[in-house]
Order: structure tokens, then C-alpha cells, then sequence
């Protein structure tokens, strides 16, 4: 049989231009592989850590997760032990049992951005093999609107902390957490008659949860640049753990994106997540996060 176009015969083409045929199909196909995510297979998972420290405010502490007004470690998504709320801990324990006692909670209820690093200085002389940080609900959820932490303030105190988990704990797998949407802490509770009463109480988060029943334009308009300051935080949170390179993951905002109920509020102040909050935490940041 003849090729198209050519009189010469398939079986007498000299050995080079087979050759390079056969070299130039390859190539044609090559790009397709590699851009192909099913070829790829899916990510390898990473060892299971034997040590874990969680860095944050009073959403890690667990705080008014069993207690009045008091901190609630037990209960903590991230370093918690309690068997209701599958922190991060227990979750990685079941897998690795060398972890067993191990799980370190740094956080300070009451805690900003610019904590962050000292925290990160005690996750190091713990020796933590896997870090989680959530911060930044302090910064936003201030007295005033004008309060609250710069975007570029935020930026630097996280770079602090990263570089000094980078520099201390460099074999670490470090999760960034997103902030979640304290916009919607106002959706939901504002139409309950305790969740109002309790945030003008304890004055909580007025930068936002000021005269939570108005509909003016100020109002309004107030709310939506508290929220954006939010998303302007999370956006930084993504673009430093990017650049802290691969042993650092960003949960893609999957908590800030959460739904979040009144139902999974403390009702003793109806900001902090109560023991069902802090499970629905644990489950959307972990499957986020590493695969072990």
C-alpha cells in the first residue's frame, strides 16, 4: 500500500524519517497529556503529623462552646478532643495514633493579626508538625467601623507569622483558614430578639452589629465595607500562603462560604460558634485542607 501523496511505499521509508514521525505524533500528543487533570491522578496524600498546634482567637478556643463566657479547648476544631465536634485532632488521630496528646491550642481568646507571630513562636518551641491559623474576625469585628485593622496591617502581621513558621518549622504543614462571613452573623440574627439584645449588651462587633434592625442607606452601606473588609482580608490570607510555598494550603474560602445557622451560635452572645458550630467548622476546614 501507498501513503497519501507519495509513491513511495510504507515499508521502504528509511528508518530516520520513520523515526522522526513516529517522535513528532509523540510531541503532537504530549501537551494534551499534561494538561489532562484526570491523568494526573489525584494529589498524594502526605504523611499523617505526629504533633499539631492550632494559632487563632476565641473561635479556636472554643469559647462559649460549653461554658458560660469561658474558653472551651475541649471542644476546639481545630485541637479539640471532644468525640461531638471531630476536631482536626481526632480525625488525624485515627490515623496516626502517634499524635495522641500531642495537640497544642495557642490561640488567645481575644486575639488580632498582629498575635499571630508570637503564636507562631510558641507552635515552633512546640515542635508542631501541622499548624492550623484562623484569625482575623478580631480585626474586623471591632467598636467602630474606623477601628478596624487596615488591609495592609492585616497583610504584614500575617507575613510575620508565616515567616517565622517558615523559618522555625520548615518541614510544617501549615492551614490557612478563611475568616468566616460575619456579614452573615448579622442575616441571621438579626431578627431574633436575643441575638440583638445580646450584641447590644456586650457591645459585640458594633463596626457590623450596630442598630442591626435599620434598613438606612448609612446602615447599610457600613455593613457592606465591613463584609468587604473581610473578603480584602481573606484575599491576603490566600496570596501569603501562596507565597509560602507548597507546605502551605488556603482552604479556598470553603469556610466563608459556609451557610453558617442561629441554630450553630452560642445563645449566650450569638457571635461564637456553639459545640454543633464548632463540628460544621471542623468538617469544612479538614476536608479543605491536607490530604494525609
Amino acid at each position: 500500500m501507498f501513503r497519501p501523496g507519495t509513491r513511495e511505499p510504507e515499508a521502504t521509508m528509511p528508518l530516520s524519517r520513520r523515526a522522526l514521525a513516529f517522535v513528532t505524533a509523540c510531541a503532537a500528543l504530549l501537551p494534551l497529556t499534561l494538561a489532562d487533570p484526570a491523568a494526573a491522578g489525584p494529589p498524594t496524600a502526605q504523611a499523617a503529623p505526629t504533633s499539631m498546634t492550632s494559632l487563632g482567637d476565641s473561635i479556636t478556643r472554643g469559647f462559649n462552646a460549653c461554658g458560660w463566657y469561658v474558653d472551651c479547648t475541649a471542644r476546639s476544631f481545630s485541637t479539640g478532643d471532644n468525640s461531638a465536634v471531630n476536631s482536626h485532632y481526632l480525625r488525624i488521630r485515627a490515623l496516626e495514633p502517634a499524635i495522641s496528646g500531642r495537640n497544642h491550642n495557642a490561640a488567645r481568646t481575644g486575639a488580632k493579626s498582629a498575635d499571630m507571630a508570637g503564636q507562631a513562636g510558641t507552635a515552633v518551641s512546640q515542635g508542631a508538625g501541622y499548624v492550623t491559623l484562623l484569625i482575623g474576625a478580631n480585626d474586623a469585628c471591632t467598636g467602630t467601623e474606623s477601628a478596624m485593622t487596615s488591609t495592609a496591617t492585616f497583610r504584614a502581621n500575617i507575613d510575620a507569622a508565616l515567616n517565622r513558621l517558615r523559618s522555625g518549622l520548615p518541614q510544617a504543614r501549615v492551614l490557612v483558614i478563611s475568616i468566616p462571613d460575619v456579614h452573615r452573623l448579622w442575616s441571621v440574627g438579626k431578627d431574633s430578639t436575643g441575638a440583638r439584645s445580646a450584641w447590644s449588651l456586650f457591645g459585640i462587633c458594633q463596626s457590623l452589629l450596630a442598630n442591626p434592625t435599620s434598613t438606612s442607606q448609612a446602615d447599610t452601606d457600613r455593613r457592606n465595607r465591613v463584609r468587604q473588609r473581610v473578603v480584602d482580608y481573606n484575599t491576603q490570607l490566600a496570596q501569603a500562603c501562596t507565597a509560602y510555598g507548597s507546605n502551605c494550603r488556603f482552604d479556598g474560602n470553603a469556610v466563608f462560604r459556609y451557610p453558617f445557622t442561629l441554630n450553630q451560635l452560642s445563645t449566650w452572645d450569638y457571635f461564637h460558634p456553639n459545640s454543633a458550630g464548632q463540628q460544621v467548622l471542623a468538617s469544612v476546614s479538614y476536608g479543605a485542607g491536607f490530604t494525609w
